[in-house]
């Protein structure tokens, strides 16, 4: 099986910018705070400010100022770092690419299977997750999310909670991908109604609160190469057709 994937950063994907900056910041705060402890615990900073049997009224404002800063500088700066640091690690892993369903069976599939990933639409309505082409045509394919962030799963949207756990709507997954399929039939098919390519939906999940439709299917992970051996090849698409429409989704990446 061929995998072609898109170049474009995906959107909402962290820059590596914004990666190295939270980095650095919190590499910064935490040894600052570990120079902190070293100077209030280490050199003596702090006995400076000790009071003196008759201390002036500076000397008490500065001794209780000095005091505060020892007890609190090095805390906060850690935490604050250690906060970065998580930031930053956050941004790292959302900036590792995604393993697609059909890319994560490739050696499953036929080689006479193409897997797209991240095709952007021609009026740029959406970016697909996942095209395979093959003998049978096309074939959307999309992922349900975890069913324990779900929070209600209504006939046109969704609430998902997301992992900062703030809660989302979202369109349902099944009438999303019908709609994708929609799409890519409309993008890959001519005016001619002779070489209408047929496309496929279908969305991956497990989780038991959620059926199949008419238009979409409903697939366990490990039954994606499966399920596109069971489609039926369409006799109108030979192999010349098939690498154009190959070329076709491959410009949209």
């Amino acid at each position: 099986m061929q995998v072609i994937a898109s170049n474009r950063t995906s959107v909402g994907r962290p820059s590596r910018i914004a990666l190295y900056t939270a980095l650095v910041v919190g590499v910064t705060l935490v040894a600052a705070s570990a120079f902190l402890l070293y100077l209030v615990f280490g050199a003596n900073f702090i006995a400076r400010f000790m009071p003196r049997a008759h201390p002036t009224t500076f000397e008490l404002v500065s001794g209780a100022l000095a005091w505060t800063f020892a007890l609190t500088a090095p805390a906060g700066f850690g935490l604050v770092g250690i906060a970065r640091l998580a930031t930053a690690y956050d941004r790292w892993s959302a900036r590792k690419p995604r393993v697609t369903p059909a890319v994560r069976l490739r050696r499953a599939i036929g080689d006479d299977h193409v897997v797209a990933t991240g095709v952007r639409l021609p009026d740029g309505s959406r970016v697909l997750p996942e095209l395979v082409i093959g003998p049978f045509g096309a074939a959307i394919i999309e992922e349900l999310p975890p069913a324990g962030a779900v929070l209600s799963r209504g006939i046109r949207s969704w609430e998902v909670r997301v992992g900062s756990g703030q809660i989302r709507t979202i369109e349902n997954p099944l009438a999303l991908a019908a709609h994708d399929a929609d799409r890519v039939r409309s993008w890959l098919s001519p005016d001619d109604s002779d070489r209408v390519i047929k496309v496929y939906a279908a969305v991956v999940g497990s989780d038991p609160k959620v059926d199949r439709t008419p238009a979409v299917a409903l697939i366990n992970p490990t039954q994606v190469a499966e399920w596109l051996q069971s489609l039926p090849p369409q006799k109108s698409l030979d192999a010349a057709r098939r690498d154009s429409v190959v070329k076709q989704v491959r410009s949209a990446l």
